[in-house]
């Protein structure tokens, strides 16, 4: 693509598409083959196609006699060495997770609020199709670009570009200097990290008297607190206790005066209904009257029985004299 500026073509100040449309090029689905000559030029920026070939800043215009500045190349290179150092000096000082036990990995879990469950999962096939290859394509030839411009010469004597017996010692100077204030630095930066080494290592020294001056006063805290409440609990136990027995006074002494006038009644109506009685007493009446009475009854059971046979026996007699009379009777003669 190419636009044109305000200057160009639009007055109003807008930007215009100059470049006429043209169709997309065909392009090979699969990549090419390396063929001998790529591999015999694998390492030649020439050939790789990622490098862009001629000026792509046509505003700048670089002279192509201009040297190097010594300075800023040791001022760069000082940088990225003052760079790399304290990337170093951050990834050793960065808190890393422990190595997992053995028999046992590190893996990633889900760290958010709520865990969700992975359970729309897609079934996905692989398959393969094998296509035919590709014919052999002849090397790319090198490209060389076209001479342009005409030809000039300059003469240049011997001492008019450079001067080394006088130009060499300010660049001397410099690269000693910047190497002088490299080591300089370097070692006030091992100074500097193994005083922060120091610093971190009383720092974790009084950190951990503190954790454990802290842990100790939790304990003697938490030993209180159980005496505290232990002591609390015998005290709710005496005064329970003391209620207790004050209770149990209360209630004997309501007892005793209750059956001062209850224990002469009970024991007057218990010995009118029999419970208290005379053992002698008891044993005549439960013993001796019972066989006494048994007794009577069997002789005047007895005395009844010899009755009743004497009165049969009269009665016998009686009948049979009155037979004997009966039959006597007919033989006396009638008046």
């Amino acid at each position: 693509m190419a636009f044109v500026s305000q200057s160009q073509s639009d007055p109003n100040g807008s930007y215009t598409f100059s470049s006429r449309p043209r169709p997309v090029e065909t392009r090979s689905k699969y990549r090419e083959p390396p063929s001998e000559q790529t591999h015999s030029n694998y390492g030649n920026i020439m050939y790789d196609r990622r490098v862009v070939r001629g000026n792509t800043y046509a505003q700048h215009i670089i002279p192509t006699t201009a040297q190097p500045d010594p300075v800023e190349i040791q001022r760069q290179q000082e940088t990225r060495r003052r760079a790399i150092a304290r990337k170093r000096a951050r990834e050793q000082f960065k808190p890393m997770t422990p190595e997992a036990l053995q028999g046992r990995k590190h893996i990633d879990v889900q760290t958010e609020l709520y865990l969700e469950e992975l359970s729309n999962v897609i079934v996905a096939t692989d398959i393969d199709c094998q296509t035919d290859a590709f014919l052999d394509k002849p090397a790319t030839p090198l490209f060389i670009p076209a001479k342009s411009g005409k030809d000039v010469e300059t003469q240049i004597e011997e001492g008019e570009l450079f001067d080394f017996d006088s130009e060499v010692q300010p660049v001397l100077e410099v690269l000693v200097g910047k190497t002088i204030e490299q080591s300089l630095e370097e070692v006030m930066e091992e100074e500097e990290l193994a005083c922060l080494r120091a610093q971190q290592r009383a720092f974790e020294e009084l950190r951990n008297n503190e954790l454990a001056e802290v842990r100790r006063l939790q304990e003697q805290e938490r030993r209180h607190s159980e005496e505290k409440e232990r002591r609390i609990a015998q005290q709710k136990e005496v005064l329970r206790k003391e209620r207790e027995t004050a209770e149990k006074i209360a209630a004997r002494a309501y007892t005793q005066q209750h059956l001062a006038d209850l224990l002469p009644a009970v024991f007057t109506s218990l010995r009118s209904h029999g419970y208290f009685y005379d053992p002698v007493e008891k044993d005549i009446e439960t013993n001796f009257f019972p066989w006494l009475m048994t007794e009577v009854n069997n002789s005047l059971d007895k005395r009844y029985t010899a009755r009743e046979l004497l009165d049969t026996i009269i009665h016998d007699v009686v009948q049979k004299r009155l037979e004997g009379f009966k039959e006597l009777q007919p033989a006396t003669p009638d008046t």
